[in-house]
């Protein structure tokens, strides 16, 4: 019988104190059951096939018999043009309204393939080009000179040599002119860097996913020479209410687990009516579109769905009966909603008086967001 080392056990205790693991932590049981008996083809380098990649990535039982839990609810030719972009020379660019997974698919494909999620650059406006290429230790810099010793490679540029899957997040938000440091890596596969001569080639299995979101559009918008380089791929909305009940419900458990909170799981009546005030509210209109109604400012994605539900679970596992109710939601959901209290308020009001206050079995919740609202 073989025993963990004390190292090991050392590492094992320390990750279930981590807020958030990274996806090739997390679901490292799920990765190796797709990895067991996975014969079907797979590109250089890659450590899991495309086939037991969308497996991993949509859920279902892997070909040992564990169920593999779904990271990503949609549409599964989504992902299969998302993992067949990556297999080729192209980039890939996932594209959408916030709150539409796109990071939490970009993590999940890089850990699939690469075993390795952490080769990220977030994006921001003060980016510059060495977070993207590479940098130098200054002391060393100053000491000797330029070496191999002073450089400090870029994620991308590690992704590069070791044949892995780089990301970065929210490209559309780095100036245009730091987003044609790109070019060269995406057309080229090859860093070069003068003040060695020398260039950095990258391995087979390399590529890039990076994430926009068209909130940012017309921000620094893409070039036209780079977004040739990428294959784009559209993540929508949640296309039925239930779907985005189910990916609710997912990522509630799923924080859940993480965070421990003293409470009872949410009743699926509790996740329907906050996803379905969203959907309405996102629509401008019912369910059933028998009502029109004025639309907040605010996206109101299935992210912030997730956020709301999680809130009222800390709040009633903390302050509240450990059990969710409508009260424990009421605050977080009023907070989503009404982010502009000109405009947001009015809609939100509206929509309180017309669609809340009679609808069969919402009475609870009714008068919980009007005690805030008062």
């Amino acid at each position: 019988m073989t025993q963990s080392s004390p190292k090991s056990t050392d590492r094992a205790d320390a990750l279930k104190s981590v807020v958030r693991l990274h996806a090739e932590q997390e679901f490292a049981e799920e990765l190796a059951a797709v990895r067991e008996k996975d014969d079907f083809p797979k590109p250089e380098n890659w450590l899991t096939s495309p086939k037991m990649t969308k497996l991993y990535l949509l859920g279902g039982r892997a070909p040992n018999g564990m169920e593999i839990t779904p990271k990503y609810v949609g549409d599964p030719r989504i992902i299969e043009r998302a993992i067949a972009t990556l297999a080729t020379d192209r980039a890939l660019l996932l594209y959408g309204l916030p709150g539409t997974a796109k990071s939490k698919v970009s993590e999940h494909l890089a850990a699939a393939i690469s075993g390795d999620s952490t080769l990220l650059v977030q994006g921001t406006a003060g980016v510059d080009e060495s977070a993207l290429r590479y940098g130098w230790n200054y002391a060393q810099l100053i000491a000797n000179g330029p070496s191999v010793d002073a450089l400090v490679k870029s994620p991308l540029a590690v992704g590069m040599e070791s044949g892995k899957i780089a990301r970065v997040e929210e490209l559309t938000r780095i100036l245009s002119d730091v987003q044609d440091a790109l070019i060269t890596i995406l057309s080229e596969k090859t860093l070069p860097i003068p003040q060695l001569n020398d260039e950095i080639q990258a391995k087979n299995g390399f590529n890039v996913i990076a994430t926009a979101n068209n909130r940012d559009r017309g921000v620094n918008e893409l070039s036209s020479a780079l977004s040739r380089r990428f294959n784009t791929v559209i993540l929508p909305p949640p296309a039925t209410l239930e779907e985005e009940v189910e990916i609710v419900r997912l990522n509630v458990a799923q924080m859940g687990r993480a965070l421990q909170y003293p409470v009872e799981k949410p009743a699926d009546k509790e996740l329907i009516r906050v996803v379905t005030i969203f959907r309405e509210l996102r629509a401008g209109a019912t369910l059933d579109g028998k009502t029109k109604i004025k639309s907040p400012s605010g996206t109101l994605s299935a992210a912030e769905a997730i956020s709301v539900v999680n809130n009222g679970l800390a709040n009633a596992g903390y302050f509240g009966s450990g059990t969710l109710t409508a009260a424990d939601l009421a605050t977080s959901l009023v907070g989503a909603i009404v982010k502009d209290p000109g405009v947001d308020a009015v809609a939100w009001r509206e929509y309180r008086q017309t669609v809340m206050k009679d609808r069969e079995g919402w009475d609870d919740l009714y008068k919980a967001c009007k005690d805030i609202d008062e």
